[in-house]
């Protein structure tokens, strides 16, 4: 919790934090065996690029201990794009809408509950879940992590 906390707080030095969703315990998707992780979407406003952001993210990343060595390994905290705006953006290293956003159910979810209008950027809604998703596990386990002290610029 400590983690998307900062995250939070981080978010808000470079741009401004709208709505946070819940908290969202959830089994991992692929990858080692390893633990639950807790998942939540953030709005947010902001001047800079796509990739500028993206490089933010990632410095936050690092400085709560992200080390990127197995894919899908265990992790302190993961920053994403999900989407921005309406834009498909397909860069080395940068995709957007998220990829594998339609298969996620933690992604899903906590991003319906923020932002229940989300289109794709083709104007379509965002796809209900399908079976397979609505399989995995998923449990809300906390209210929002934000407040308006947090919101930043």
């Amino acid at each position: 919790m400590a983690h998307l906390e900062a995250a939070i707080y981080g978010l808000a030095a470079v741009s401004r934090v709208g709505d946070i969703s819940s908290v969202y315990e959830t089994a991992p998707v692929g990858g080692p065996d390893q633990g639950a992780f807790l998942n939540a979407v953030v709005l947010i406003e902001t001047a800079r690029t796509p990739r500028s952001l993206l490089r933010e993210l990632l410095v936050i990343e690092r400085a709560r201990g992200r080390v990127r060595d197995t894919r899908w390994g265990p992790r302190t905290l993961d920053l994403d794009l999900i989407l921005w705006d309406r834009e498909v953006i397909s860069e080395p290293g940068l995709t957007v809408p998220h990829p594998r956003m339609p298969e996620r159910r933690f992604v899903l979810e906590p991003l319906r509950e923020v932002w229940p209008d989300a289109r794709m950027p083709d104007g379509s809604a965002i796809a209900a879940s399908s079976d397979a998703v609505e399989r995995q596990g998923l449990e809300r386990i906390a209210a929002a992590l934000g407040s308006t002290d947090r919101r930043g610029k």
